[in-house]
């Protein structure tokens, strides 16, 4: 089974989940394959990001969406349309949670799987 983050990036957000406030974002974009099987998630984690120097990840604010499952293999052309929807389905999943991951507030650079 290979599990990878085809794309990560770290965003200022806003949201309260267990009584703690989260002014950070985790949005990630993973695919799973395994013996001619293929799964691609959508999935942000809030964490608290009490300061600049503050990527302590918690997932007790994680939220993820399965956009595709069944028989196949990776692509640069599936791995490229599934990125190109990531913040349609992050928001979903964030209006949903109550939040709001601010995309034009960048924290890190993206991280993202070199081309297969």
């Amino acid at each position: 089974m290979a599990t990878v983050n085809i794309y990560e990036q770290y965003f200022e957000a806003d949201l309260t989940a267990n009584g703690v406030k989260r002014r950070g974002a985790l949005v990630m974009l993973i695919a799973d394959s395994d013996a001619g099987n293929l799964k691609y998630e959508a999935a942000v984690t809030f964490f608290p990001h009490r300061d600049d120097e503050d990527y302590a990840v918690s997932y007790d604010a994680y939220f993820s969406k399965v956009l595709f499952e069944g028989k196949g293999r990776r692509s640069k052309k599936k791995d490229q349309t599934f990125r190109c929807e990531i913040k349609k389905h992050i928001d979903e999943l964030a209006t949903a949670a109550g939040g709001t991951v601010f995309w034009d507030k960048p924290l890190r650079e993206a991280r993202e799987e070199c081309p297969l």
